[in-house]
């Protein structure tokens, strides 16, 4: 912004500057032109008075040594001698002799003006005055150079004005940039300072409104999650008394784990509500504790095997040998596996089957969670948070998804080769692995 300003301030200047430079470049020209000739004209018209009274060639000689000007005056007496170097043309000369009028002409070396004088006895003399051509532009070149200084001086100091106009501007839009960057980042007491013209000044007011109120809502949608959280306690209580009247069969047993495993997920819950914004920011996963995938997709295979012999469900597992670390946190994996199988018990009949996979490449690691069912029709819906088909919010798929990109993947859903849907996460290795 600050080169289009400079740009348009210099074009329009020197546009300006030009209109009013060239015209009166040409006029100061004219005018020493002018100066010179009068003068020229002038000692030809004190001449004649002379001529009047005697045409002796040492009187006027004597009277144009006196004017001071010998080189440029000239005088063809009546008898046709000369007083002088003549600068005209014996033709010019001539003319005004016969004719007996003024001229003024220009020649090769400068500028010449014939004044005929009429003596008595109708004889005509003619005074030559001469100007050489540097006379007529003296002090011209001067002048110009003054106007052009000017002129320059004039421009630079619209472009110069201009271009800190330009860096008020510049400077103020990238404060709104940085502080923009800021704010989608997660930093969200960032402020503004309004600066520059009033428009860039409204627009950080805006801005920083805007802050307040993201602040504001942001703080209590998590408020809203810690209560609701909190609100769940009292059915998990109801499980743990369940559990109890159960006694101590294999059934109480996995009602108890199931229940504690949701009270853990609960705190952390409530936990992650009650974080400052700051601290919950974007970026957990680059600072989280390495974990192993195909541990983690071990140990939650055990859980789900249980219910799958409940439910007369074939699985299959294949788990690398290879390390497979990724810089996540080991609850967060374990969450993004129990929502990947979860789905296939939530949205496929008993006895689907089913089949997990641990893969490693170069720099990501491939967990594939593959399924007998009837497949998902619309990928694009299923990875939409709450719009998803079957009477699904969509969180599940959401949680996978956004582990994925803080892990340096992506999530893909596509056809298995046992005929139902292929849900498959890509996870960045650890850089030191």
């Amino acid at each position: 912004m600050r080169r289009a300003l400079a740009g348009i301030a210099l074009a329009v200047t020197s546009m300006v500057a030009l209109s009013f430079l060239v015209p009166l470049a040409l006029l100061v020209r004219e005018q020493a032109r002018d100066r010179a000739t009068t003068a020229a004209e002038q000692r030809a018209a004190a001449l004649s008075p002379v001529l009047a009274l005697t045409t002796r060639r040492a009187d006027v000689q004597q009277a144009v040594a006196e004017l001071g000007a010998a080189d440029q005056l000239a005088v063809r007496l009546p008898d046709g001698g000369l007083v002088g170097s003549p600068h005209a043309p014996r033709d010019a000369l001539e003319r005004a002799v016969r004719r007996r009028e003024t001229l003024a002409l220009d020649t090769a070396d400068g500028w010449v003006h014939l004044q005929p004088v009429v003596l008595p006895r109708d004889r005509v003399a003619v005074v030559e005055a001469y100007v050489p051509a540097a006379d007529l532009d003296r002090g011209v070149a001067a002048s110009w150079g003054v106007m052009a200084l000017l002129a320059l001086g004039l421009v630079g100091g619209s472009v110069l004005v201009a271009d800190r106009l330009g860096a008020r501007v510049v400077r103020s839009s990238r404060s709104l940039k940085r502080a923009s960057l800021a704010l989608g980042s997660g930093d969200l007491h960032v402020r503004l300072e309004p600066d520059g013209p009033p428009e860039l000044q409204e627009a950080g007011a805006a801005f920083n409104t805007m802050a307040d109120r993201v602040a504001d809502l942001l703080a209590v949608e998590r408020e809203l999650v810690a209560d609701l959280s909190h609100r769940l306690r009292t059915p998990l209580t109801a499980l743990y008394l369940e559990a109890d009247r159960m006694g101590g069969t294999e059934s109480a047993r996995r009602v108890t784990e199931a229940a504690v495993q949701l009270e853990t997920e609960l705190d952390s819950i409530i936990t992650a509500a009650r974080t400052p914004l700051a601290a919950a920011a974007p970026g957990g996963a680059a600072t989280a504790k390495p974990c192993d995938v195909s541990e983690v997709v071990a140990a939650r295979l055990e859980f789900w095997s249980v219910l799958a012999a409940q439910q007369n469900r074939f699985h299959e597992r294949y788990l690398t040998p290879r390390p497979t670390p990724v810089r996540f946190a080991e609850d967060d994996l374990a969450a993004v596996v129990d929502a990947l199988i979860g789905n296939v018990f939530r949205h496929t009949a008993q006895g689907t089957a089913f089949a997990v996979r641990v893969e490693r490449e170069r720099r990501h690691v491939l967990l594939t969670v593959d399924d007998a069912g009837p497949g998902v029709a619309d990928p694009g819906a299923a990875l939409t948070r709450g719009v998803s088909a079957d009477g699904s919010t969509g969180l599940g798929l959401d949680i996978v998804a956004r582990a994925a990109r803080a892990a340096a993947g992506e999530l893909t859903i596509g056809r298995a080769p046992l005929g139902g849907a292929r849900v498959r996460v890509s996870l960045g290795l650890t850089a030191t692995d």
